[in-house]
This record gives C-alpha cells, sequence and structure tokens, in this order.
C-alpha cells in the first residue's frame, strides 16, 4: 500500500514537468527492428547418410543471434486498449549441431508473416506508457541446414504465437509520435521437415525472442496550433468568466453515457465561440472506496473525459488534466457513501 502512495505522490508531483501520456487513440502505424535470439531446437533424424546419423539420433541445432523487423499499422480505442495487423521478418544463422559429438554446419532459418496483437497501455506516469500485448498468427519458415557434402532445405506455414512487453516514450514537441522499447516471445507450434540428399529430419521447438526499437505515430492525436505572428498593441480586452460543465459517471465507471458524451460535444464547440487560455478537466469521486483507489479513479474519469474533448477537435494542448479524488465533494456526505452528484468530471473553460 505504501509503494503504491509513493507511486500515486510522484505521478501527482510530477504533472506539471511532463503530461500524463495521451491514449492512443484512432488509427496509428509503426516499425521497429533489433536483435532475435532463438533457443537451440530440437533436431530428430528420420533416415539419410549425412554425417552418419542414424534413424532417431536426436541432437540440437544451435542458432547464432540473429536479426528481426517488423511493421505494425493499428487502431486505439482511447482507453488504454488498441488491436494491430503486423508483419514481421526473423532470421538466424545455425551454426552447430550439438549431440555426442559437436559438428559445424552451415545453414540458417528465417521466418516471417502475420500477426494480430492485442495491447494495453498504462497511461499512468508522465512522460512514459508502458503495454502489455499478446498476439497470434501464422509464419512462414524456411530451413536450410548443410551436413557434409549434403544441404537439407525445408519450408512451411506454422501457427504462431507471442506475448509483448514494452514501453513507449511520447514526444511531447510531435503529438501524436512515441519512441518505442519492447522485448517479444513468439513460438512456433508443429516440426519442420527437411530433406535433401536421401537425408531427412525434423525440426521443432522454436521459440525466439526479440529485442526490439522502434518508432509510432499515432494520427489520432491533435497537431499543436501552428504559431501565430504577435498582434499589434491594443487594449486589454475584458476578463471573460470561466464557463464549467459537468459529466457524470455510474458507480465504480470511468466510461461515458450518451447524455455524458453530448455535454462534452457542448463544451468542445462553445470553446470555439469564446476566447479561452485552456480547458481544465478535474475528476472526483464519492466516498466509497479507499481514497487511494478514488484518487486513480478520478484520473481516469478526467482522462477519459480529455480523449472525448480531443475527439471533438480540442488541441490536446490546450487540455490540463487533473484528479481530486474523494476531496471537493460537491454534495457532502460521510465515508463510504455512494452519492451520484459526487462522482463527476467538471470542465471549465478559461
Amino acid at each position: 500500500m505504501k509503494l503504491r502512495g509513493a507511486l500515486l505522490a510522484a505521478t501527482v508531483l510530477g504533472m506539471p514537468l511532463a503530461a500524463i501520456a495521451q491514449p492512443v487513440t484512432g488509427i496509428y502505424v509503426g516499425a521497429e527492428g533489433g536483435i532475435n535470439l532463438m533457443q537451440d531446437q530440437t533436431v530428430k533424424w528420420a533416415g539419410g547418410p549425412a554425417l552418419g546419423k542414424s534413424l532417431g539420433t536426436s541432437e540440437k541445432a544451435q542458432g547464432d543471434l540473429g536479426e528481426a523487423a517488423l511493421a505494425a499499422v493499428g487502431w486505439g480505442f482511447g482507453n488504454g486498449l488498441r488491436a494491430e495487423l503486423e508483419i514481421a521478418y526473423r532470421y538466424n544463422a545455425l551454426s552447430q549441431l550439438r549431440g555426442p559429438v559437436n559438428v559445424t554446419t552451415g545453414g540458417s532459418e528465417q521466418k516471417y508473416g502475420p500477426m494480430v496483437n492485442v495491447l494495453y497501455d498504462f497511461n499512468v506516469m508522465p512522460g512514459v506508457a508502458p503495454f502489455v500485448g499478446l498476439g497470434a498468427g501464422y509464419q512462414r519458415v524456411e530451413d536450410s541446414i548443410s551436413a557434409g557434402a549434403t544441404t537439407l532445405n525445408g519450408s512451411r506455414w506454422a501457427f504462431a504465437y507471442q506475448a509483448i512487453l514494452g514501453v513507449g516514450f511520447p514526444i511531447q514537441s510531435a503529438p501524436g509520435l512515441a519512441l518505442l522499447a519492447e522485448y517479444r516471445f513468439m513460438g512456433l507450434t508443429g516440426n519442420r521437415e527437411l530433406s535433401g540428399g536421401g537425408n531427412a529430419l525434423a525440426l521443432k521447438d522454436n521459440f525466439n525472442h526479440s529485442f526490439l526499437i522502434g518508432i509510432r505515430y499515432n494520427f489520432g492525436q491533435a497537431p499543436a496550433p501552428a504559431p501565430m505572428a504577435a498582434p499589434a498593441p491594443a487594449p486589454a480586452p475584458a476578463v471573460q468568466p470561466a464557463r464549467s460543465y459537468l459529466v457524470f459517471f455510474d458507480w465504480d465507471k470511468a466510461t461515458l453515457t450518451d447524455r455524458a458524451r453530448q455535454i462534452i460535444k457542448e463544451a468542445a464547440d462553445n470553446s470555439t465561440r469564446v476566447q479561452y487560455t485552456r480547458l481544465e478537466v478535474n475528476g472526483y469521486t464519492d466516498t466509497s472506496g479507499t481514497p487511494q483507489y478514488n484518487q486513480r479513479l478520478s484520473v481516469r474519469r478526467a482522462q477519459t473525459v480529455a480523449a472525448e474533448l480531443v475527439r471533438d477537435g480540442v488541441p490536446r494542448n490546450a487540455i490540463s488534466i487533473q484528479g481530486f479524488g474523494e476531496t471537493h465533494l460537491l454534495v457532502p456526505t460521510g465515508p463510504n457513501v455512494r452519492e451520484p452528484q459526487n462522482r463527476r468530471v467538471e470542465i471549465i473553460i478559461r
């Protein structure tokens, strides 16, 4: 509990220095490259004179450090969840057969094909967006092993699955642009059969560890407004009063109702009719639940409203987000009271 409280305090205090990463919204594209480490694969000889291997001989094929690259196109739902289609390529040289007697060999293995991934971004820390994901698809595997004067080849499509762990670093000066660092584990199912010169073998246990860096661009992020020339000196205009709008939420929810979307749209439309300096989006909760949980819930509610404002045309850099948890109650209550009027986000146009 103390650790979570410390992380929450660091997040709140750090918000003036670096904005919380905006959730990925709408279409995005990305590209990454790096290294691929392939675990040793089991080799089962099915017969033939190559290197004197007999039927059923079991060895390990050792792969050298190789390379990996991928490109992806996806869609962000604005709440941390996103889905993407990925095309990936991996290559490793096969340098040795390890068994009772280790034998140096030539050869290679390359894999390429489509994967469909589902990922979730944790937009809770200023300037950093960790994410996790799972994926599945198919990979075309092409193998070649030189055994003595004989080369054995084989290729096939195999079902593939993967787990993804990464972190994004949004570039504040370029809305929508983020640097990426990822680790991906990918495994293939089934065996691959190789043959040549009257010899045959089967490869199985294909597991890969890829370490990647890359870049992602989200087309759903509003660009920063173009700088304007300084106007000629003029009398200071009268200060316009702030306008505020209240958006209410169901208990323990951070999702928008149809009525909430209407209110947010009205606030976004009205912001274009007045001269404003910023839009404050402040989240609150009732007193049910712990103060720590309510603080996080209030931030999520504010982020949801801010994302909807961006979709309605408000520039992202004109919005400030804050969460006040169960403080500043609209309707004063005691602890552990589910008061609907206190489960709200206030939009203030200044």
